[in-house]
């Protein structure tokens, strides 16, 4: 069947989707009735696979207290234990049931189809939309592209002192503790509000093409359907799969865009279409260009196989290389070339991209704070360095480490936040579960002559209980930078009963998302939360993202008992002085 029916057959069926062989976690689901009112994710998670032993996927709760939810598995052996081990059991005084649900529909299908047929006559189409493409992606991308930047570092600050307010009440909702209600109260009254003090924004002077990482998709225009390299003009759910151009933004460097011309012309002569999401038809998927201060590029052009056959691979890896070595390419100065198969996932729900290195440098080489970070393929680093620079600065003041201070640097990437702090301190240990950032992160240990740091592989939730055994310091300060959904529960517990833990940097570029976890740091001592809480003494938002409306948020958290003591000598300061 050609794409293009294939794709038409796609979007008038919305359960077409199941009959591909990619995995899809609505292939396998089943729906468990009578939970109890009250109940915990968490509790209901380790019921599931460790009593159970049953191997989910994933578990998708509509609502608290509605008494149901859905429970996704990798193939339909998993799908079928589970139903006989769960329909009966008795847990909490309440007797469940499970059975097979009914797959969601294709979001994109299902808004195409209510569109078509008038249902939703309020839903509006590509068509009808009244703004250009290109303002479109200005304010999807870079929302704030038309507000002087001084008035962008005043809503944001507004916005970090609301997110700290919120947060102060939730601590306030979940202590019972008399000190610690005692200590809120008392930062509540102090502070307006707001938990700990909120320090003034910190920015840099580079409020435009200061990304040195984007993710453009290759897809197709909305009004030519063209082969464009872009961004997506909206969600799949609001049924749009259309790319808009990126030549309009102010925060993307002239140089990505240089190279983004000059693959999108490639592409559309490749005889090959961009991959489809609707059907997961097409090849072209992603192409991803880092930069550096110092000048270097790296570019990754992802690709769907599809059928294509070894030999017909190389012989696009071998066009691309050409590309940049001697023809048209050549002018973008590209120092690393790499080449990824971007593959289906499989039914065990892994991800199975593979990369290969094409031509120039492995890796890119980045400066910051002085120091040398090898930058590789799928490693992490701020997309932000001058501002980076700001935000490890405000992170070692707030940390106040010194020579008898051990850093734990939880979801360390490359290694740059510990490596920053490594002057100032006795000894790093940093921990990351992407194996290719940790062998750049050693890598970086050598290539700056650091003697005291080192790094290890594996989940924060694992590696850091036998990683604080080996700390030889009396005091331990851990920074954390957690991915957007914030740090993985376990992880949490065990920093809160780590004795000599003192203070911990929390970094979150999504604050509202930290709630959970930094009220969880803050909660009265129990049998499942070990250890003096850990609140928020100090604050400080850096501007990592001009132009867009999202910002980093720094809090310093101390022990309770640390944190009072503080409080009570600086009174009496206050009362002599007086």
């Amino acid at each position: 069947m050609a794409a293009n029916e294939s794709t038409e057959k796609a979007e008038k069926n919305p359960y077409a989707y199941l009959d591909r062989d990619d995995f899809t976690s609505e292939k396998y689901k089943i729906e468990i009735r009578g939970l109890p009112k009250y109940y915990g994710i968490g509790e209901f998670k380790k019921l599931l696979n460790e009593k159970l032993e049953l191997q989910t996927c994933k578990v998708k709760p509509p609502r608290r207290g509605s008494g149901w939810l859905y429970v996704s598995f990798r193939n339909e052996e998993n799908r079928q234990k589970a139903i006989e081990k769960l329909n009966g059991i008795v847990w909490k005084n309440c007797k469940l049931t499970a059975q097979i649900a009914k797959p969601a529909p294709d979001p994109f299908v299902k808004r195409k189809l209510e569109q078509e047929s008038g249902r939703n006559k309020h839903l509006k189409t590509e068509d009808s939309e009244p703004v250009s493409a290109e303002d479109k992606i200005k304010s999807i991308t870079i929302p704030l592209w038309n507000i002087p930047y001084p008035d962008q570092l005043e809503l944001k600050q507004k916005e970090m002192r609301s997110i700290l307010t919120n947060i102060c009440q939730e601590m306030l909702r979940a202590s019972k503790d008399k000190n610690l209600l005692g200590w809120l109260n008392y930062q509540k009254d102090k502070y307006g509000g707001l938990p700990c003090e909120l320090l003034p924004i910190l920015s840099t002077d580079k409020i435009t093409e200061y990304r040195n990482k984007c993710e453009f998709t290759v897809g197709t225009s909305t009004d030519s359907n063209e082969t464009m390299i872009g961004f997506r003009l909206s969600s799949y759910a609001a049924g749009s799969t259309a790319v808009g151009p990126i030549d309009d933004l102010c925060h993307i460097p002239s140089r990505m865009k240089t190279v983004i011309k000059i693959l999108e012309e490639f592409v559309r002569n490749s005889g090959l279409k961009p991959f489809q999401p609707v059907d997961h038809s097409g090849h072209w998927r992603q192409v991803t260009v880092r930069t550096t201060q110092s000048g270097d590029m790296m570019v990754i052009v992802g690709i769907h196989p599809q059928d294509l056959t070894q030999e017909q691979l190389d012989e696009l890896k071998l066009q691309l290389k050409d590309l940049f070595e001697t023809g048209k390419g050549l002018e973008a100065g590209i120092t690393s070339l790499h080449f990824q198969i971007m593959n289906k996932k499989s039914r065990d729900g892994l991800n199975q991209d593979i990369y290969s290195h094409i031509a120039g440098s492995k890796c890119i080489e980045e400066t910051l704070l002085g120091m040398k970070f090898r930058v590789s393929p799928q490693a992490f680093f701020q997309v932000n360095t001058p501002a980076a620079e700001v935000l490890y600065k405000a992170a070692i003041e707030l940390a106040a480490p010194n020579e008898d201070t051990a850093l734990l640097d939880i979801c360390c990437g490359t290694g740059t936040i510990g490596l920053a702090f490594s002057k100032h301190c006795g000894e790093v240990f940093g921990l990351e579960m992407v194996e290719d950032a940790i062998k750049d992160a050693r890598e970086n240990v050598l290539a700056n002559n650091v003697t005291n740091s080192e790094f290890f592989v594996g989940k924060a939730e694992d590696m850091l209980p036998p990683v604080i055994r080996r700390i030889t310091k009396t005091d331990i300060v851990a920074v954390v930078d957690p991915p957007r959904a914030g740090l993985h529960h376990r992880a949490l517990l065990t920093l809160r009963k780590a004795n000599k833990l003192s203070r911990l940097v929390y970094v979150s570029c999504d604050p509202r998302a930290a709630t959970r976890n930094l009220v969880d740091l803050a909660r009265p001592p129990s049998k499942q939360y070990v250890g003096d809480p850990l609140v928020p003494v100090k604050a400080v938002a850096v501007d990592m993202f001009p132009h867009t409306k999202h910002c980093e948020l720094l809090l310093c958290l101390q022990r309770l008992s640390d944190a009072m003591k503080a409080r009570d000598l600086a009174v009496k300061a206050e009362e002599s002085s007086s």
